[in-house]
């Protein structure tokens, strides 16, 4: 086993030698990768993002409350219209996300006690910018009636602390578990850095044994392991498992070292999750280039294969909220179970005892190797019976 192995080793390390270009390229594509998601999120979330104010009223009310919205760090206020319809526009264009329309004779009507409505138009086609502009915008709403309801106490004659019980009588505190700063960096990064690399792994690795079918080399590839396919692949696959792993641990150095991201669990059994994830990764590449004998076509398979994790992860719609079928399915991915050892091990501080069953799940995509391999060996011997009925044939 040792020296089919190491001769299949020996001959993919001479491959990447004599054409690298395909294995710089996917380890350019996961630096740049980082390196875009980490500059994109340097500030933790969008800051100043442009909102604008429908000012029909034109009182001093309307000036502070448009002054106090520029004054929120999260927006910024654009532009002041006079009408609906300018704001429209304006927010069809792109130019704004949000915008508040103050209606007319909204002051007169505080001074008369009688309750002005304020109306918020949010852009949800952008679904974080439009999130945050409607966060901010209504936290400032709220605001700005509490303030309003202050002075209106205050002339009929209640003090400080029985005005805060009526306009807030009970108080939250709110404690964001895992991610106090809200910083989306914290949340894009340490799932969609390890869920890009599972993904390219998987397309290098159904490249690499597609390109043996397409160059007909797959008969010396076989021989240097002694016709034993599962040597083949392992020998194949050994030179990205190392790569890969190295990379994923340098990410995660980064993120959690100078970037400063929690971990609040073992780093050892993070180390662990992501070797394993690389090589559920791998398995399940080597499983469709050797089913499927077309190399165009397990490329595309792979694609889709791989393009659908993102969704079935969990990390951006819950899966649970999935229809019964899908969830089902998303057990077949694992970048799903390395997402769930994740959010256990960095944010709940998790140990083994809660992590193994993933773990094991991960491992168990080693099955998809072994039937892989068998399908290789199978189409081997189908070419081999196919070959000697023609040599038949043609002697007849």
């Amino acid at each position: 086993m040792k020296q089919s192995v190491l001769r299949v080793l020996y001959r993919e390390l001479r491959r990447i030698w004599l054409n690298p270009r395909y294995f710089i390229i996917m380890t350019l594509g996961i630096a740049f990768t980082f390196v875009f998601f980490s500059t994109i999120t340097k500030e933790g979330q969008p800051k100043r993002l442009s909102v604008a104010v429908v000012d029909m009223d034109g009182s001093y009310l309307s000036r502070r409350i448009c002054h106090e919205i520029n004054a929120t760090p999260g927006v910024k206020v654009a532009a002041v219209y006079n009408n609906h319809t300018e704001a429209r526009k304006a927010m069809q264009r792109g130019d704004i996300f949000a915008f508040y329309e103050i209606p007319k004779g909204t002051y007169n009507d505080l001074l008369q006690f009688r309750s002005p409505h304020f109306v918020l138009y949010v852009n949800s086609a952008y679904m974080l910018a439009g999130t945050l502009s409607y966060k901010q915008l209504a936290t400032m709403g709220m605001l700005a009636t509490g303030a309003v309801q202050r002075e209106v106490y205050r002339k009929k004659g209640y003090n400080d602390e029985q005005i805060m019980g009526l306009i807030q009588p009970i108080e939250y505190d709110t404690r964001n578990i895992g991610n106090p700063w809200i910083n989306y960096g914290n949340y894009l990064m340490t799932t969609l850095i390890p869920a890009v690399i599972a993904f390219l792994v998987l397309m290098h690795t159904a490249y690499v044994i597609a390109r043996e079918r397409q160059e007909k080399t797959v008969k010396s590839w076989l021989r240097r392991a002694g016709n034993n396919t599962l040597y083949a692949l392992i020998g194949k696959m050994i030179p990205y498992t190392v790569w890969y792993t190295l990379l994923c641990l340098l990410a995660n150095l980064i993120m959690f070292g100078p970037m400063g991201f929690p971990l609040e669990g073992s780093w050892m059994l993070l180390v662990v999750s992501s070797i394993l994830l690389i090589f559920a990764a791998q398995c399940a590449g080597c499983f469709i280039a050797c089913a499927i004998p077309d190399p165009p076509l397990t490329m595309g398979i792979s694609a889709l294969y791989s393009a659908m994790s993102f969704s079935l992860s969990g990390f951006s719609f819950p899966v649970e909220s999935m229809p019964r079928f899908f969830y089902s399915f998303s057990w077949l991915y694992p970048i799903r179970h390395y997402f769930r050892n994740f959010s256990d091990i960095a944010i709940y501080g998790n140990g083994f005892s809660i992590c193994w069953p993933r773990l094991c799940a991960l491992m168990a995509f080693g099955i998809l190797l072994i039937l892989g391999a068998y399908l290789l060996h199978w189409q081997q011997m189908r070419e081999k019976r196919l070959s000697v009925q023609h040599v038949k044939t043609d002697v007849l």
